[in-house]
């Protein structure tokens, strides 16, 4: 349990940037979009009292008490206007900075934003009167505002907007005291309908929060899908993607015992030299996809492409206790697709394989800024000198003693080929050949 929570630690550690980077461009962008909703808003209230002006000027005078009330509000709305050009300009700047905004600006900015449709009240309480003012159509304006904030996706800004909206809706309620003659019944009612506006703040706040937690679940599977593909490849299979991203993988070198898998074809750059560059690339692509695919299925990865050939490996990054006989299988799998497809196509290519299995350091290595996983020890060299050898013997597939004793009863067909040197090792070695 103890292992489980590190890696889990380890994994969380190295995704937390990138996340946490992603997560807070993804905030800004709707931060965009709500401003943008604002401004465009507010450009249809100003439309919409220069419309009420010239068509019926009357309205005006009995709402505003002339063209001075209007003007105004005119002004309001063209300072709120450009309150929110100067903030659009400020996350746009953020955005590019990869930087997220102050909690305080953002707190400050709702209060800002949320005290408009309270000033223009007031204004009106002024010219209409109170009661006509307050059961006017300007209460719901803080409806706008509410509703928007939960593009925040900020459980807490939310409710402070419905907080405000309530507050000073009562309070100026409270101040101008609207209830005439009844006045208890309608301190309930402006008390009601601030705490209906409260409630509303607190139930945009709840959906903005689940947005953010909707996005923060896609941000960190993407953020973890590329940092697995940086480090193993978009030759890895989204069955291994998945499973990568479910254990995680140790940034420190972990020993491991693994199959190692060395794969070339032979004569491939004399067969190339005759062709054209698109018909090369086409029959090394149509190749490796078979190959690749075979991989997949017996739980192999490519490590890594050596222009024509590759390095797989069986037991890492993920733990395999079968790891030399699914090398095996595929190895042998891959001899007979290759015979298919040399049947069919008028370039036949002829592929080496070698297999060792043996301990190596597997990790991710690299700069900063780009590493990969990779592994290293004597069982990767082994394994490309194994390879090899099928040049000397004229064979296809050749395994390595370890290998052979771990196959056990699977590897009877195995035909030894004695004690032989191998380059860079100064004892001889058992070297075994699959057909």
């Amino acid at each position: 349990m103890v292992k489980f929570a590190s890696r889990k630690a380890r994994q969380h550690a190295a995704l937390s940037e990138d996340f946490e980077r992603e997560l807070t461009r993804e905030v800004l962008r709707t931060e965009l979009l709500r401003v943008r909703t604002l401004i465009i808003t507010g450009c249809v209230m100003i439309l919409f009292l220069t419309s009420t002006f010239l068509i019926d000027p009357a309205l005006v005078n009995r709402v505003w008490r002339g063209t001075e009330g209007l003007v105004r509000e005119y002004i309001l709305l063209g300072g709120f206007i450009l309150f929110e050009v100067w903030i659009h300009s400020q996350i746009r700047r953020n955005l590019k900075l990869d930087r997220d905004l102050p909690v305080i600006r953002r707190y400050v900015g709702a209060f800002i934003e949320t005290s408009l449709p309270t000033i223009i009240l007031i204004l009106q309480i002024r010219s209409m009167g109170a009661s006509q003012a307050l059961g006017f159509v300007l209460p719901l304006v803080y409806f706008i505002f509410i509703i928007l904030s939960t593009l925040r996706l900020d459980f807490w800004l939310s409710t402070f907007t419905g907080f405000v909206a309530a507050a000073e809706l009562l309070a100026v309620a409270l101040y101008y005291n609207s209830a005439s003659e009844a006045g208890e019944p309608l301190i309930y009612f402006h008390a009601v309908r601030s705490t209906v506006i409260l409630v509303c703040g607190v139930l945009a706040g709840s959906v903005g929060a689940q947005l953010r937690r909707q996005f923060a679940a896609s941000i960190a599977a993407a953020t973890a899908r590329d940092r697995v593909t940086n480090l193993f490849g978009q030759h890895v299979s989204p069955q291994v993607v998945e499973r990568l991203m479910a254990e995680g993988t140790s940034a420190a070198g972990d020993l491991r015992r693994v199959a190692v898998m060395f794969v070339d074809f032979r004569g491939f750059t004399a067969g190339a030299q005759s062709r054209t560059p698109q018909e090369v690339v086409d029959r090394l692509d149509g190749a490796f996809a078979v190959l690749v695919d075979i991989l997949d299925r017996q739980g192999g990865i490519v490590n890594k492409f050596l222009g024509d050939g590759f390095l797989a490996l069986f037991g890492a990054p993920l733990e395999a206790s079968d790891a030399a006989h699914r090398a095996v299988a595929a190895g042998r799998e891959m001899l007979a697709a290759m015979d298919r497809i040399n049947a069919e196509t008028s370039w036949p290519l002829r592929i080496g394989i070698g297999i060792h299995f043996g301990e190596v350091v597997a990790g991710n290595i690299g700069s900063p800024r780009r590493k990969e996983y990779t592994v290293i020890g004597d069982t990767v060299n082994f394994a490309s000198r194994l390879e090899a050898l099928n040049k000397e013997f004229g064979s296809q597939l050749l395994i390595s003693a370890s290998v052979r004793e771990a196959l056990g009863d699977d590897g009877e067909d195995a035909v030894a080929l004695g004690e032989v040197e191998v380059r860079g090792y100064e004892q001889k070695v058992a070297v075994f050949q699959l057909g």
